[in-house]
This record gives structure tokens, C-alpha cells and sequence, in this order.
């Protein structure tokens, strides 16, 4: 009988033990800027093909972030936050620079 009721339980308490376990907290990305006299900002990376989704084309000193060693890099394509209208997208990592100037 105790067996058996440790058997139903013990579902319930992972459960609990899981919605108290805390959050991963998201890496907030590195103040930076654009090095590049300009650079593209895409707002998709595809293994097979390169950048997709042009948004927007990003200038010398726009203010940028990216977390070195956190944000992923393909290719040469790191993911970047951009600070103007606050979004994610991806510019060429040699593009990115001044990290901590602002």
C-alpha cells in the first residue's frame, strides 16, 4: 500500500519541484556599436543559404548589442540586438565593435 501510494505521488512532487525550480534568465546583450561604415541587418540567419530578410542597413555608430561567447555567431553572422527600434537580427561580426563605449 505504501508502495503503491509513492507511486502516484511521486509524479505530483516532480511536477512541484519543477514550477519552483527559478527561470533562466536571457544574457542581456553587451552595449556596442557599428564599426562598419555600414552594415546590412538581417533578421534571419539559414545554414544553408546565409542571411535572410534584409531589414534594415545599420551605420558607423549606431548603438548595437552582443554578447561575445553568449549570442550565437554563423558564418560570420552574429545575432544583435538593435537598441533604435529594439529588435533582433544578424550583421557581420567584424562589424561590431566598441564594446562598454556607451
Amino acid at each position: 500500500m505504501l508502495g503503491r501510494a509513492l507511486a502516484l505521488a511521486a509524479p505530483v512532487l516532480a511536477t512541484a519541484a519543477l514550477l519552483q525550480a527559478p527561470a533562466q534568465a536571457a544574457v542581456v546583450p553587451d552595449h556596442a556599436v557599428i564599426t562598419c561604415q555600414s552594415a546590412s541587418f538581417y533578421a534571419n540567419y539559414d545554414s544553408s543559404s546565409g542571411p535572410t530578410g534584409l531589414v534594415r542597413t545599420l551605420y558607423h555608430g549606431d548603438k548595437v548589442g552582443h554578447t561575445r561567447g553568449a549570442h550565437p555567431v554563423y558564418n560570420g553572422w552574429a545575432a544583435t540586438f538593435d537598441f533604435g527600434p529594439n529588435d533582433w537580427g544578424y550583421v557581420r561580426d567584424e562589424c561590431i565593435g566598441g564594446y562598454g563605449s556607451w
